[in-house]
Protein backbone atom coordinates (compact mmCIF):
# COMPACT_ATOMS: atom_id res chain seq x y z
CA UNK A 1 0.00 0.00 0.00
CA UNK A 2 1.13 3.76 -1.13
CA UNK A 3 0.67 6.39 0.51
CA UNK A 4 -1.53 7.56 -1.98
CA UNK A 5 -3.69 4.70 -1.18
CA UNK A 6 -3.90 5.95 1.98
CA UNK A 7 -4.94 9.94 1.22
CA UNK A 8 -7.09 8.66 -1.26
CA UNK A 9 -8.81 6.37 1.74
CA UNK A 10 -9.14 9.39 3.88
CA UNK A 11 -10.43 11.19 1.43
CA UNK A 12 -7.41 13.41 -0.22
CA UNK A 13 -9.31 16.27 -1.64
CA UNK A 14 -11.55 17.29 1.06
CA UNK A 15 -13.15 19.76 4.00
CA UNK A 16 -9.29 19.06 5.58
CA UNK A 17 -7.57 20.04 2.47
CA UNK A 18 -9.47 22.99 2.21
CA UNK A 19 -8.92 24.49 5.36
CA UNK A 20 -5.04 24.15 4.72
CA UNK A 21 -5.29 26.03 1.94
CA UNK A 22 -7.56 28.73 3.20
CA UNK A 23 -5.25 29.01 6.34
CA UNK A 24 -1.94 29.58 3.80
CA UNK A 25 -3.94 32.33 1.42
CA UNK A 26 -3.03 35.31 3.55
CA UNK A 27 0.26 34.52 3.90
CA UNK A 28 0.91 33.80 -0.18
CA UNK A 29 -1.24 37.47 -0.61
CA UNK A 30 1.63 38.85 1.00
CA UNK A 31 4.12 37.57 -1.59
CA UNK A 32 2.93 39.30 -4.98
CA UNK A 33 2.82 42.24 -2.70
CA UNK A 34 6.49 42.38 -2.35
CA UNK A 35 7.67 40.77 -5.38
CA UNK A 36 5.95 43.44 -7.29
CA UNK A 37 6.22 46.25 -4.65
CA UNK A 38 9.54 47.92 -6.54
CA UNK A 39 7.36 49.43 -8.99
CA UNK A 40 5.55 51.29 -6.72
CA UNK A 41 8.01 52.57 -3.76
CA UNK A 42 10.81 52.69 -6.28
CA UNK A 43 9.10 54.99 -8.96
CA UNK A 44 11.18 57.73 -10.23
CA UNK A 45 8.58 60.80 -9.91
CA UNK A 46 9.01 63.61 -12.56
CA UNK A 47 11.75 66.07 -11.54
CA UNK A 48 13.83 69.00 -12.17
CA UNK A 49 16.91 70.64 -10.97
CA UNK A 50 16.56 72.36 -7.41
CA UNK A 51 16.73 75.94 -8.21
CA UNK A 52 15.75 77.82 -5.28
CA UNK A 53 19.73 78.45 -4.55
CA UNK A 54 19.35 81.48 -7.34
CA UNK A 55 16.99 83.17 -5.51
CA UNK A 56 19.80 85.37 -4.22
CA UNK A 57 20.33 87.47 -7.28
CA UNK A 58 16.80 90.03 -6.71
CA UNK A 59 16.50 89.85 -10.57
CA UNK A 60 15.98 85.99 -10.15
CA UNK A 61 13.45 86.34 -7.02
CA UNK A 62 11.13 88.48 -8.67
CA UNK A 63 9.89 86.21 -11.41
CA UNK A 64 7.29 83.44 -11.50
CA UNK A 65 8.06 80.18 -11.06
CA UNK A 66 7.78 79.13 -14.55
CA UNK A 67 10.03 82.22 -15.97
CA UNK A 68 12.39 80.96 -13.57
CA UNK A 69 12.66 77.33 -14.60
CA UNK A 70 12.39 78.42 -18.13
CA UNK A 71 15.97 80.72 -17.66
CA UNK A 72 17.41 78.28 -15.29
CA UNK A 73 16.97 74.59 -16.60
CA UNK A 74 17.26 73.70 -20.77
CA UNK A 75 14.52 71.84 -21.66
CA UNK A 76 14.15 68.43 -23.88
CA UNK A 77 12.86 67.83 -27.12
CA UNK A 78 9.40 67.68 -25.67
CA UNK A 79 9.84 70.88 -24.57
CA UNK A 80 9.87 69.95 -20.80
CA UNK A 81 12.36 70.25 -18.18
CA UNK A 82 15.47 68.11 -18.55
CA UNK A 83 15.52 66.04 -15.05
CA UNK A 84 19.90 66.32 -14.36
CA UNK A 85 20.95 69.53 -15.84
CA UNK A 86 21.15 73.53 -15.28
CA UNK A 87 22.26 76.21 -16.75
CA UNK A 88 25.28 77.68 -14.91
CA UNK A 89 23.81 81.02 -14.91
CA UNK A 90 20.59 81.64 -15.71
CA UNK A 91 19.81 82.61 -19.56
CA UNK A 92 18.03 85.96 -19.16
CA UNK A 93 17.84 85.99 -22.78
CA UNK A 94 15.05 83.35 -22.86
CA UNK A 95 12.52 85.47 -21.44
CA UNK A 96 12.21 87.13 -24.78
CA UNK A 97 12.87 84.10 -26.93
CA UNK A 98 16.38 84.73 -27.94
CA UNK A 99 17.13 81.72 -28.76
CA UNK A 100 20.06 82.38 -31.34
CA UNK A 101 22.55 83.46 -28.54
CA UNK A 102 25.95 81.51 -28.13
CA UNK A 103 25.18 78.37 -26.61
CA UNK A 104 24.69 77.97 -22.81
CA UNK A 105 27.11 76.31 -20.52
CA UNK A 106 24.99 73.52 -18.66
CA UNK A 107 26.00 71.94 -14.91
CA UNK A 108 24.53 68.91 -13.41
CA UNK A 109 22.12 69.90 -10.45
CA UNK A 110 23.99 71.83 -7.95
CA UNK A 111 21.13 72.00 -4.94
CA UNK A 112 19.31 68.68 -5.41
CA UNK A 113 15.57 67.83 -7.04
CA UNK A 114 12.39 69.11 -7.23
CA UNK A 115 9.51 66.49 -7.70
CA UNK A 116 6.28 65.89 -8.78
CA UNK A 117 4.07 64.66 -5.92
CA UNK A 118 1.03 64.50 -7.58
CA UNK A 119 1.02 60.83 -7.80
CA UNK A 120 3.67 59.72 -5.24
CA UNK A 121 4.29 61.63 -2.34
CA UNK A 122 7.49 59.98 -1.89
CA UNK A 123 9.46 57.23 -3.34
CA UNK A 124 13.25 55.57 -2.38
CA UNK A 125 14.07 58.22 -5.69
CA UNK A 126 12.86 60.91 -3.53
CA UNK A 127 13.86 59.89 -0.09
CA UNK A 128 17.57 59.24 -0.88
CA UNK A 129 18.23 61.59 -4.24
CA UNK A 130 18.57 58.27 -6.15
CA UNK A 131 18.10 59.97 -9.59
CA UNK A 132 20.40 60.81 -12.32
CA UNK A 133 23.87 59.21 -11.48
CA UNK A 134 22.35 57.30 -9.08
CA UNK A 135 19.47 56.11 -10.70
CA UNK A 136 20.96 52.46 -11.26
CA UNK A 137 21.22 52.55 -7.36
CA UNK A 138 17.29 53.09 -7.55
CA UNK A 139 17.06 49.80 -10.11
CA UNK A 140 19.38 47.77 -8.12
CA UNK A 141 17.16 48.04 -5.11
CA UNK A 142 14.85 44.89 -7.06
CA UNK A 143 17.93 43.03 -7.70
CA UNK A 144 18.75 43.62 -4.19
CA UNK A 145 15.55 42.15 -2.62
CA UNK A 146 15.41 39.22 -5.42
CA UNK A 147 19.38 37.83 -4.32
CA UNK A 148 17.76 37.52 -1.32
CA UNK A 149 15.12 35.55 -2.38
CA UNK A 150 17.34 33.56 -3.79
CA UNK A 151 19.51 33.17 -1.13
CA UNK A 152 16.31 32.41 0.77
CA UNK A 153 14.95 29.60 -1.68
CA UNK A 154 17.88 27.49 -1.07
CA UNK A 155 18.48 28.29 2.62
CA UNK A 156 14.36 27.58 3.58
CA UNK A 157 14.42 25.06 1.00
CA UNK A 158 17.00 22.87 2.67
CA UNK A 159 15.64 23.83 6.13
CA UNK A 160 12.35 22.62 5.40
CA UNK A 161 13.56 18.70 4.19
CA UNK A 162 15.49 18.72 7.07
CA UNK A 163 13.57 20.07 9.87
CA UNK A 164 9.77 19.91 8.61
CA UNK A 165 7.78 22.23 6.80
CA UNK A 166 5.67 23.62 9.29
CA UNK A 167 8.58 24.78 11.72
CA UNK A 168 10.06 26.26 8.84
CA UNK A 169 7.17 27.85 7.60
CA UNK A 170 7.01 29.64 11.15
CA UNK A 171 10.32 31.12 10.53
CA UNK A 172 10.20 32.37 7.13
CA UNK A 173 7.07 34.53 8.97
CA UNK A 174 9.08 35.54 11.69
CA UNK A 175 12.32 36.71 9.40
CA UNK A 176 9.73 38.64 6.93
CA UNK A 177 7.76 40.23 9.81
CA UNK A 178 11.08 41.62 11.27
CA UNK A 179 12.99 42.59 8.48
CA UNK A 180 9.90 43.84 6.34
CA UNK A 181 9.11 46.52 9.31
CA UNK A 182 12.90 47.07 9.67
CA UNK A 183 12.86 48.19 5.85
CA UNK A 184 10.03 50.51 6.49
CA UNK A 185 12.13 52.44 9.21
CA UNK A 186 15.54 52.55 7.65
CA UNK A 187 17.26 55.57 7.66
CA UNK A 188 19.16 55.27 4.84
CA UNK A 189 19.69 53.61 1.68
CA UNK A 190 22.31 51.20 2.84
CA UNK A 191 20.37 50.08 5.60
CA UNK A 192 16.98 49.35 3.58
CA UNK A 193 18.86 47.28 1.13
CA UNK A 194 19.98 45.17 3.89
CA UNK A 195 16.71 44.49 5.14
CA UNK A 196 15.29 44.19 2.03
CA UNK A 197 17.32 41.10 1.09
CA UNK A 198 16.79 39.57 4.10
CA UNK A 199 12.55 40.24 3.98
CA UNK A 200 13.00 38.67 0.65
CA UNK A 201 15.17 35.47 2.38
CA UNK A 202 11.80 35.07 4.59
CA UNK A 203 9.69 35.64 1.32
CA UNK A 204 10.91 32.87 -0.54
CA UNK A 205 10.36 30.95 2.67
CA UNK A 206 6.56 31.23 2.48
CA UNK A 207 6.49 30.68 -1.37
CA UNK A 208 7.86 27.19 -1.49
CA UNK A 209 7.33 25.79 1.33
CA UNK A 210 3.25 26.70 1.45
CA UNK A 211 2.90 24.86 -2.28
CA UNK A 212 5.06 21.45 -1.29
CA UNK A 213 2.71 21.66 1.88
CA UNK A 214 -0.47 21.90 0.22
CA UNK A 215 0.40 19.34 -2.84
CA UNK A 216 1.56 16.73 -0.50
CA UNK A 217 -1.71 16.51 1.04
CA UNK A 218 -4.04 16.10 -1.59
CA UNK A 219 -4.33 13.11 -3.87
CA UNK A 220 -3.29 12.58 -8.13
CA UNK A 221 -6.17 13.87 -9.44
CA UNK A 222 -6.45 17.07 -7.70
CA UNK A 223 -2.85 18.12 -7.69
CA UNK A 224 -3.65 20.51 -10.93
CA UNK A 225 -6.84 22.07 -9.00
CA UNK A 226 -5.04 22.63 -5.75
CA UNK A 227 -1.71 24.10 -7.66
CA UNK A 228 -4.15 26.15 -10.02
CA UNK A 229 -6.25 27.62 -6.74
CA UNK A 230 -3.22 28.83 -4.76
CA UNK A 231 -1.28 30.37 -7.90
CA UNK A 232 -5.37 32.21 -7.72
CA UNK A 233 -3.41 34.20 -4.38
CA UNK A 234 -0.56 35.61 -6.00
CA UNK A 235 -3.26 36.81 -9.07
CA UNK A 236 -5.63 38.38 -6.19
CA UNK A 237 -2.61 40.00 -4.19
CA UNK A 238 -1.55 41.77 -7.94
CA UNK A 239 -4.65 43.09 -8.51
CA UNK A 240 -4.58 44.74 -4.70
CA UNK A 241 -1.69 46.17 -4.83
CA UNK A 242 -2.35 48.74 -6.97
CA UNK A 243 -5.05 49.61 -5.28
CA UNK A 244 -3.64 49.56 -2.54
CA UNK A 245 -1.16 51.43 -3.77
CA UNK A 246 -3.41 54.15 -4.97
CA UNK A 247 -4.23 54.89 -1.51
CA UNK A 248 -1.38 54.72 0.30
CA UNK A 249 1.59 56.38 -1.81
CA UNK A 250 4.18 56.99 0.70
CA UNK A 251 7.06 54.30 0.18
CA UNK A 252 7.08 53.73 4.49
CA UNK A 253 3.54 53.16 5.04
CA UNK A 254 3.19 50.69 1.69
CA UNK A 255 5.35 48.36 3.23
CA UNK A 256 3.94 48.55 6.31
CA UNK A 257 0.82 47.99 4.79
CA UNK A 258 2.04 45.05 2.82
CA UNK A 259 3.74 43.45 5.55
CA UNK A 260 1.17 43.33 8.18
CA UNK A 261 -0.72 40.10 7.38
CA UNK A 262 1.85 37.73 8.23
CA UNK A 263 1.12 38.70 11.27
CA UNK A 264 -2.57 37.26 10.85
CA UNK A 265 -0.73 33.97 9.37
CA UNK A 266 1.43 33.72 12.54
CA UNK A 267 -1.80 32.96 14.56
CA UNK A 268 -3.20 31.02 11.24
CA UNK A 269 -0.39 28.27 11.06
CA UNK A 270 -1.89 27.05 14.60
CA UNK A 271 -4.38 24.97 12.99
CA UNK A 272 -1.67 23.87 9.70
CA UNK A 273 -1.04 20.59 10.06
CA UNK A 274 2.68 19.38 9.13
CA UNK A 275 3.30 17.59 5.72
CA UNK A 276 2.74 13.75 6.52
CA UNK A 277 4.84 12.25 3.44
CA UNK A 278 7.73 14.39 5.11
CA UNK A 279 6.81 12.67 9.06
CA UNK A 280 6.71 9.00 7.72
CA UNK A 281 10.15 9.62 5.05
CA UNK A 282 11.72 10.60 8.49
CA UNK A 283 10.72 7.81 10.72
CA UNK A 284 7.77 9.81 12.53
CA UNK A 285 4.90 7.12 12.10
CA UNK A 286 2.96 8.56 14.98
CA UNK A 287 2.66 12.07 14.31
CA UNK A 288 2.20 10.86 11.09
CA UNK A 289 -0.65 8.75 12.05
CA UNK A 290 -2.14 11.58 14.24
CA UNK A 291 -2.58 14.09 11.52
CA UNK A 292 -4.28 11.24 9.24
CA UNK A 293 -5.99 10.63 11.50
CA UNK A 294 -7.32 14.50 12.26
CA UNK A 295 -7.68 14.52 8.15
CA UNK A 296 -9.84 11.77 8.57
CA UNK A 297 -11.93 13.07 11.38
CA UNK A 298 -12.75 16.55 9.73
CA UNK A 299 -13.07 14.53 6.13
CA UNK A 300 -15.69 12.05 8.11
CA UNK A 301 -13.58 9.00 7.17
CA UNK A 302 -12.82 7.90 10.78
CA UNK A 303 -13.25 4.20 10.30
CA UNK A 304 -10.43 3.60 8.00
CA UNK A 305 -7.63 5.08 10.13
CA UNK A 306 -9.13 3.65 12.95
CA UNK A 307 -7.76 -0.03 11.65
CA UNK A 308 -4.54 1.66 10.71
CA UNK A 309 -2.10 1.31 13.43
CA UNK A 310 1.24 3.62 13.07
CA UNK A 311 3.69 0.79 12.73
CA UNK A 312 1.84 -0.02 9.32
CA UNK A 313 2.79 3.37 7.96
CA UNK A 314 6.84 2.43 8.07
CA UNK A 315 5.94 0.19 4.94
CA UNK A 316 4.27 3.25 3.03
CA UNK A 317 6.84 4.87 2.42
CA UNK A 318 10.08 2.65 2.11
CA UNK A 319 13.48 4.82 2.84
CA UNK A 320 16.85 3.98 1.50
CA UNK A 321 18.07 5.27 4.83
CA UNK A 322 15.89 6.17 7.71
CA UNK A 323 18.89 7.88 9.38
CA UNK A 324 19.74 9.58 6.57
CA UNK A 325 19.67 13.39 6.22
CA UNK A 326 19.49 15.16 2.67
CA UNK A 327 20.72 17.64 1.71
CA UNK A 328 21.46 19.60 -2.27
CA UNK A 329 24.61 17.27 -3.11
CA UNK A 330 22.11 14.13 -3.37
CA UNK A 331 20.58 16.68 -6.25
CA UNK A 332 23.96 15.46 -8.02
CA UNK A 333 24.91 11.90 -6.69
CA UNK A 334 22.59 9.99 -9.36
CA UNK A 335 22.34 10.37 -12.97
CA UNK A 336 18.56 11.31 -13.35
CA UNK A 337 18.28 13.72 -10.52
CA UNK A 338 21.55 15.18 -12.29
CA UNK A 339 19.05 15.19 -15.22
CA UNK A 340 16.67 16.58 -13.64
CA UNK A 341 18.29 19.48 -11.73
CA UNK A 342 20.05 20.90 -15.00
CA UNK A 343 16.98 21.21 -16.71
CA UNK A 344 14.49 22.14 -14.00
CA UNK A 345 17.10 25.29 -12.80
CA UNK A 346 17.76 26.27 -16.77
CA UNK A 347 13.75 26.07 -17.20
CA UNK A 348 12.92 28.07 -14.16
CA UNK A 349 16.13 30.34 -14.71
CA UNK A 350 14.60 31.70 -17.97
CA UNK A 351 10.97 31.67 -17.09
CA UNK A 352 11.68 34.19 -14.31
CA UNK A 353 13.89 36.29 -15.53
CA UNK A 354 11.56 36.67 -18.81
CA UNK A 355 8.55 37.06 -16.27
CA UNK A 356 10.06 39.50 -14.31
CA UNK A 357 12.18 41.07 -17.30
CA UNK A 358 7.82 42.26 -17.93
CA UNK A 359 6.46 43.11 -14.35
CA UNK A 360 9.27 45.09 -13.59
CA UNK A 361 9.12 46.76 -16.77
CA UNK A 362 5.51 48.15 -16.85
CA UNK A 363 6.39 51.93 -16.59
CA UNK A 364 7.92 51.41 -20.13
CA UNK A 365 4.48 50.96 -21.98
CA UNK A 366 3.98 54.43 -21.60
CA UNK A 367 -0.09 54.10 -19.80
CA UNK A 368 -0.54 54.79 -15.70
CA UNK A 369 1.27 53.30 -13.69
CA UNK A 370 -1.71 51.96 -11.77
CA UNK A 371 -3.53 50.73 -14.57
CA UNK A 372 -0.67 49.17 -16.62
CA UNK A 373 -0.24 46.77 -13.26
CA UNK A 374 -4.30 45.97 -12.82
CA UNK A 375 -4.12 45.36 -16.36
CA UNK A 376 -1.32 42.98 -16.17
CA UNK A 377 -2.99 41.26 -13.01
CA UNK A 378 -6.40 40.67 -13.88
CA UNK A 379 -4.73 38.76 -17.71
CA UNK A 380 -3.18 36.39 -15.16
CA UNK A 381 -6.87 34.88 -14.38
CA UNK A 382 -7.46 33.72 -17.82
CA UNK A 383 -3.31 32.50 -17.76
CA UNK A 384 -4.66 30.04 -14.64
CA UNK A 385 -7.95 28.90 -16.79
CA UNK A 386 -5.23 28.28 -19.40
CA UNK A 387 -3.31 26.12 -17.02
CA UNK A 388 -6.40 24.14 -15.51
CA UNK A 389 -7.75 22.98 -18.83
CA UNK A 390 -4.59 22.15 -20.73
CA UNK A 391 -2.34 20.57 -17.95
CA UNK A 392 -4.17 17.91 -17.29
CA UNK A 393 -5.45 17.17 -20.76
CA UNK A 394 -2.13 18.02 -22.68
CA UNK A 395 0.16 16.92 -19.51
CA UNK A 396 2.71 18.90 -17.86
CA UNK A 397 5.37 18.99 -20.17
CA UNK A 398 3.40 19.91 -23.46
CA UNK A 399 1.93 23.16 -21.21
CA UNK A 400 4.85 23.92 -19.70
CA UNK A 401 7.06 24.25 -22.79
CA UNK A 402 4.17 25.22 -24.71
CA UNK A 403 3.79 28.97 -22.42
CA UNK A 404 6.65 29.37 -22.38
CA UNK A 405 7.31 29.40 -25.93
CA UNK A 406 4.34 31.47 -26.62
CA UNK A 407 5.55 34.52 -23.80
CA UNK A 408 9.14 34.75 -26.01
CA UNK A 409 7.20 35.13 -28.92
CA UNK A 410 4.86 37.72 -27.93
CA UNK A 411 8.26 39.45 -25.84
CA UNK A 412 9.82 39.28 -29.55
CA UNK A 413 6.64 41.01 -31.44
CA UNK A 414 6.72 43.62 -28.75
CA UNK A 415 10.45 45.08 -30.48
CA UNK A 416 9.01 45.57 -33.53
CA UNK A 417 5.99 47.94 -32.15
CA UNK A 418 6.67 51.65 -32.54
CA UNK A 419 7.21 53.14 -28.63
CA UNK A 420 4.49 55.81 -28.90
CA UNK A 421 2.14 52.90 -29.48
CA UNK A 422 1.57 52.74 -26.17
CA UNK A 423 -1.73 50.68 -26.26
CA UNK A 424 -0.74 47.93 -29.03
CA UNK A 425 2.39 47.18 -26.57
CA UNK A 426 1.01 47.23 -23.40
CA UNK A 427 -1.72 45.03 -25.25
CA UNK A 428 1.16 42.59 -26.50
CA UNK A 429 2.95 42.92 -23.26
CA UNK A 430 -0.11 41.74 -21.05
CA UNK A 431 -0.40 38.49 -23.58
CA UNK A 432 2.86 37.74 -23.11
CA UNK A 433 2.97 37.99 -19.41
CA UNK A 434 -0.24 36.09 -19.60
CA UNK A 435 1.33 33.04 -21.20
CA UNK A 436 4.32 33.78 -18.87
CA UNK A 437 2.06 33.61 -16.01
CA UNK A 438 0.39 30.23 -16.66
CA UNK A 439 4.23 28.75 -17.36
CA UNK A 440 4.73 29.97 -13.56
CA UNK A 441 1.51 28.39 -12.37
CA UNK A 442 2.56 24.93 -14.14
CA UNK A 443 6.32 25.19 -13.12
CA UNK A 444 5.25 24.70 -9.65
CA UNK A 445 3.07 21.64 -9.82
CA UNK A 446 5.65 19.86 -12.42
CA UNK A 447 8.51 20.46 -10.31
CA UNK A 448 7.50 19.58 -7.33
CA UNK A 449 5.91 16.29 -8.89
CA UNK A 450 9.40 15.50 -10.23
CA UNK A 451 11.56 15.72 -7.08
CA UNK A 452 11.04 12.88 -4.52
CA UNK A 453 9.99 13.35 -0.76
CA UNK A 454 13.27 12.69 1.06
CA UNK A 455 14.61 15.71 -1.57
CA UNK A 456 11.21 17.94 -2.81
CA UNK A 457 11.60 20.62 -1.14
CA UNK A 458 15.28 20.65 -1.44
CA UNK A 459 14.44 20.03 -5.28
CA UNK A 460 12.08 23.03 -5.51
CA UNK A 461 14.94 25.05 -3.39
CA UNK A 462 17.42 24.61 -5.68
CA UNK A 463 15.23 25.47 -8.41
CA UNK A 464 13.64 28.57 -6.62
CA UNK A 465 16.88 29.67 -6.68
CA UNK A 466 17.66 29.45 -9.69
CA UNK A 467 14.75 31.27 -10.64
CA UNK A 468 15.28 34.24 -8.44
CA UNK A 469 18.69 34.30 -10.04
CA UNK A 470 17.45 35.03 -13.38
CA UNK A 471 14.96 37.66 -11.19
CA UNK A 472 18.18 39.45 -10.17
CA UNK A 473 19.40 39.67 -13.38
CA UNK A 474 16.70 40.41 -14.89
CA UNK A 475 16.53 44.12 -13.46
CA UNK A 476 20.29 44.52 -14.68
CA UNK A 477 19.48 43.30 -18.27
CA UNK A 478 16.38 46.01 -18.00
CA UNK A 479 19.75 48.73 -17.89
CA UNK A 480 21.13 47.06 -21.66
CA UNK A 481 18.22 48.97 -23.08
CA UNK A 482 21.01 52.23 -22.72
CA UNK A 483 23.62 50.27 -25.27
CA UNK A 484 20.76 49.47 -27.59
CA UNK A 485 17.11 49.62 -27.19
CA UNK A 486 16.00 45.97 -28.52
CA UNK A 487 18.80 44.10 -26.47
CA UNK A 488 16.55 43.57 -23.35
CA UNK A 489 13.70 42.44 -25.39
CA UNK A 490 16.14 40.34 -27.50
CA UNK A 491 17.59 38.65 -24.68
CA UNK A 492 14.23 37.66 -22.70
CA UNK A 493 12.93 36.51 -25.59
CA UNK A 494 15.72 34.26 -26.23
CA UNK A 495 15.62 32.61 -22.32
CA UNK A 496 12.07 31.70 -22.30
CA UNK A 497 12.23 30.24 -25.85
CA UNK A 498 15.24 28.64 -24.41
CA UNK A 499 13.34 27.41 -21.00
CA UNK A 500 10.66 26.29 -23.02
CA UNK A 501 12.74 23.84 -25.61
CA UNK A 502 14.43 22.51 -22.30
CA UNK A 503 10.93 22.05 -20.53
CA UNK A 504 10.11 19.29 -23.80
CA UNK A 505 12.98 17.31 -22.12
CA UNK A 506 11.89 16.63 -18.85
CA UNK A 507 9.98 13.64 -17.86
CA UNK A 508 6.00 14.07 -18.18
CA UNK A 509 4.44 13.73 -14.64
CA UNK A 510 0.50 13.47 -15.33
CA UNK A 511 -1.66 10.48 -13.07
CA UNK A 512 1.95 9.48 -11.69
CA UNK A 513 1.94 9.02 -8.13
CA UNK A 514 4.56 10.82 -6.31
CA UNK A 515 8.05 9.90 -5.74
CA UNK A 516 8.91 9.24 -2.35
CA UNK A 517 12.90 8.39 -2.88
CA UNK A 518 15.97 8.54 -5.02
CA UNK A 519 14.65 5.35 -6.13
CA UNK A 520 11.88 6.39 -7.38
CA UNK A 521 13.40 9.04 -9.59
CA UNK A 522 15.86 6.60 -10.62
CA UNK A 523 13.02 4.09 -11.84
CA UNK A 524 11.00 6.42 -13.88
CA UNK A 525 9.69 3.93 -16.23
CA UNK A 526 8.64 1.46 -13.26
CA UNK A 527 6.83 4.36 -11.47
CA UNK A 528 4.87 4.98 -14.42
CA UNK A 529 3.74 1.75 -15.10
CA UNK A 530 2.52 1.45 -11.21
CA UNK A 531 0.87 5.20 -11.14
CA UNK A 532 -1.42 3.71 -14.27
CA UNK A 533 -2.10 0.18 -12.57
CA UNK A 534 -2.92 2.07 -9.29
CA UNK A 535 -5.28 5.06 -10.96
CA UNK A 536 -6.91 2.23 -12.98
CA UNK A 537 -7.36 0.00 -10.11
CA UNK A 538 -9.36 2.84 -8.31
Amino acid sequence: MKFDNILAEVNGFGLFQFRIILLLVIARLTLPFHFILNNFIATVPGHHCDISGLDDNDAFTNLSLAQKIKIAIPVNEDGKPKSCEMFAEPQYHLLFNLTNVSRSVTVPCQDGWVYDKTTFKSSLATQWDLVCDDLKLNKATATIFFTGVMLGSAVFGFLSDRFGRRKTLLLSYIVAIIFGFASAYSTNFVVFATMRFFTGCGLAGISIITVVLCVEWVDIKHRTFVTVVLSLDWSLGSILLPLIGYFVNEWRNLIIATTSPLFVSIICLWWVPESARWLISNGKVKRAHYYLSMCAKVNRKEGFMSDIKPEVLTKVIIVEDGNRKYSYVDLVKTPRLRRLALFTGIMWFGLACSYYGISLNIAGFGVNLYLTQFIYSVTEIPAKLLVFYTVDRMGRRFCQSGTLIMSGLFIFINLFIPKDKSVVRTALGATGKMFSEAAFTCVYLFTTELYPTVLRQNGLGYSSFMGRTGVSVSPLILLLEEFWVPLPGTLFCVLACLAGIVAAFLPETRNMRLPETIQDVEQTRKRSICSLDDTLSS
